[in-house]
């Protein structure tokens, strides 16, 4: 019997639930990571837990050539040193000389033997022999230096100082939630980029589903839909907040090509209804695209092709009678009718070839 009543037009498809914000932690700097202290699950909190900790790397093997080459630059660096203190030492003996002088020209120049000009040219080489003395140390300073920069460039990997007393580079959280992933989890060197870990706020999700492009375009931001087959017993509602604006190009199950867009969608039921999905979780939505309130509606079963148009079979005196309509929106049970059909009119399900135009017709006893 033909009635009236809600009518609502869906599109389906499977999606997953995912972190809205998902940040992924590099490694600052290259070096020697030590291995992850977390695990997949546990708790971080925002610029207190320590995600990696990295301690300076090994040096690098040395070839024949190139241990030559320091070892050269190590010999040149001893001759500088011993160069730069024969400097101060020669420094040191013409302040000495200097200030000798000056004391007999102050001794001369209280008897006034000697001009004032030859006690300051005395003054003078005091202060240019203690400049000189004061440059020779810097420049000797400087050689000790270089000699151990050469010496530092024949360090072999396993000959440097004690790991424990090297400094260290603590990565910590960027935000609070959970780690999701470990993408380096043992001890290694990585270098600077490298992705580590990501980490996420579970309570922050959403659901993306990759629709056909053509049931995408019959979506409206805003539109509501319920989240079914996500594991609990009720679905859940949910409202469309974007549609990309991209396709992209997905192949089936069967091998087929598809034109698919992403449309992504915010819950609207209570964060404890769905706290059990987690980041990347299967689910199926049913996203509405139409609905009616008190539309006549006519089973998809009782529907089939009459040339050009949809027809039924209407029951009318006991008779089947053949009847063209006019239908709009549909979904997988019912079918608006536009025209054709009135509210307590009987049609028949699912006909076969032997009904035709006329023949008798009666209820199926219940």
């Amino acid at each position: 019997t033909i009635g009236r009543g809600a009518l609502e037009v869906t599109v389906e498809d499977e999606g997953v639930t995912r972190i809205r914000e998902v940040y992924t932690v590099s490694a600052p700097t290259t070096g020697k990571m030590s291995r992850s202290p977390l695990a997949v699950g546990d708790a971080v909190v925002a610029d207190e837990t320590v995600v990696a900790r990295f301690a300076p790397g090994d040096p690098i093997f040395l070839d024949a050539r190139a241990r030559r080459v320091a070892e050269a630059a190590l010999e040149a660096a001893k001759s500088a040193v011993k160069l730069a203190e024969t400097q101060v030492d020669q420094a040191r003996s013409q302040l000495a000389f200097a200030r000798s002088d000056l004391r007999r020209a102050s001794e001369l120049a209280e008897k006034q033997t000697i001009a004032e000009r030859s006690l300051e040219k005395a003054r003078l080489d005091v202060v240019t022999a203690e400049s000189a003395v004061a440059s020779a140390l810097a420049t000797l300073d400087v050689r000790r230096r270089e000699l151990e920069s050469a010496r530092a460039q024949l360090i072999q990997p396993g000959q440097g100082s004690d790991p424990a007393s090297s400094c260290c580079i603590d990565v910590r959280a960027p935000v609070s939630g959970r780690v999701l992933r470990i993408i380096a989890e043992s001890e290694q060197v990585v270098a600077a980029g490298s992705p580590l870990l990501e980490v996420g706020d579970p309570a922050d999700l959403e659901i993306v589903v990759d629709l056909l492009s053509r049931d995408a375009v019959r979506v409206e931001p805003g539109a509501p839909a319920r989240i079914e087959s996500w594991g609990g017993e009720a679905s859940l509602a949910a409202r469309v907040r974007r549609i990309e604006p991209t396709g992209f190009t997905k192949v089936s199950a069967l091998g087929i090509e598809e034109q698919r867009v992403k449309v992504v969608l915010d819950f609207v039921a209570p964060p404890e209804a769905w706290r059990r999905l987690g980041h990347v979780f299967r689910i199926v939505a049913r996203i509405v695209v139409w609905r009616g309130e008190s539309e006549i509606a006519v089973p998809i079963g009782a529907l089939f092709r009459s040339g050009e148009r949809w027809a039924v079979f209407v029951v009318a005196d006991g008779r089947a009678r053949l009847r063209p309509i006019d239908i709009g929106e549909r979904n997988q049970r019912f079918a608006r009718v536009i025209s054709g059909l009135a509210e307590g009119e009987r049609v028949i399900l699912h006909p076969s070839d032997a009904i035709r135009d006329g023949v008798r017709a009666e209820p199926r006893p219940e």
